[in-house]
């Protein structure tokens, strides 16, 4: 009775294994390891930002691979000084700092910015979009992006806190946090923005402060140099 019954639902358990292997091949594919080690630990990769990725460019920089700039941003310059790296030293050339590669530089990453930040990446974004409604919702698409660079270049300097919240929300940093407008639902654009700039845009230049002339009441923000206006704000150091 029971080999009978085997028989008729063979064909249904073999098409399952073969649907679940597949399935598990497709997911590995789209989304699987990549960015991870065998100890499930983030890696360095395209998008990351901080001080180790600052510490990868100044190693590859020294050792004529990377001609870009030392700004802990992982972009594609970084990628491709990674990758000529990995393929100098018989690495999987990935484009990914994991242990092997941390390894060869002589260095050990174990988290990226963002799992230094405590959030996941959509509590990030969506965090970082309503403090770019709030703060710039009139401004052009360039200068929304910009003052979420700034909001991540914080997060990146030493003298401010380490989370997107914890800069955000920081006493007298912004004022949307004060007035409230930092609550309201951010638009498409916002969002956007927030994307661009956690994937490493800086319209900015590296900024760490901005204001608008016609309105601040600050006088010790005028003596910040200033690098770059974007529409009503100025940027600087």
């Amino acid at each position: 009775m029971f080999t009978k019954r085997l028989k008729k639902i063979a064909p249904f358990l073999i098409i399952l294994a073969v649907y679940g292997a597949f399935g598990s091949t497709l997911y590995s594919y789209l989304f699987g390891n990549e960015g991870y080690d065998e100890a499930g630990s983030i890696l360095l990769k395209y998008g990351s930002r901080g001080a180790e990725v600052k510490t990868v460019q100044t190693k590859l920089k020294n050792w004529g691979y990377y001609k870009g700039s030392v700004d802990g941003i992982y972009g594609w310059r970084t990628a491709v000084a990674v990758k000529a790296f990995q393929q100098k030293n018989g690495l999987k050339a990935d484009g990914i700092v994991g242990d092997a590669t941390a390894k060869a530089l002589g260095m050990r990453v174990t988290a990226t910015t963002a799992a230094r930040r405590g959030t996941s990446r959509s509590d990030e974004v969506n965090t970082l979009a309503q403090c770019i409604h709030g703060e710039a919702r009139g401004e052009s698409y360039i200068g929304q992006v910009a003052v979420g660079a700034v909001v991540l270049n914080r997060v990146d300097d030493p003298r401010f806190p380490n989370t997107i919240a914890g800069v955000i929300f920081q006493p007298g940093a912004f004022t949307a946090v004060a007035d409230g407008q930092m609550f309201q639902p951010p638009g498409d654009s916002a969002l956007k923005a927030a994307r661009d700039a956690l994937n490493g845009w800086d319209p900015s230049g590296g900024a760490i402060y901005y204001y608008n002339p016609a309105k601040t009441t600050n006088k010790w923000i005028w003596s910040r140099p200033i690098i770059k206006v974007i529409g009503k704000h100025y940027f600087c150091k």
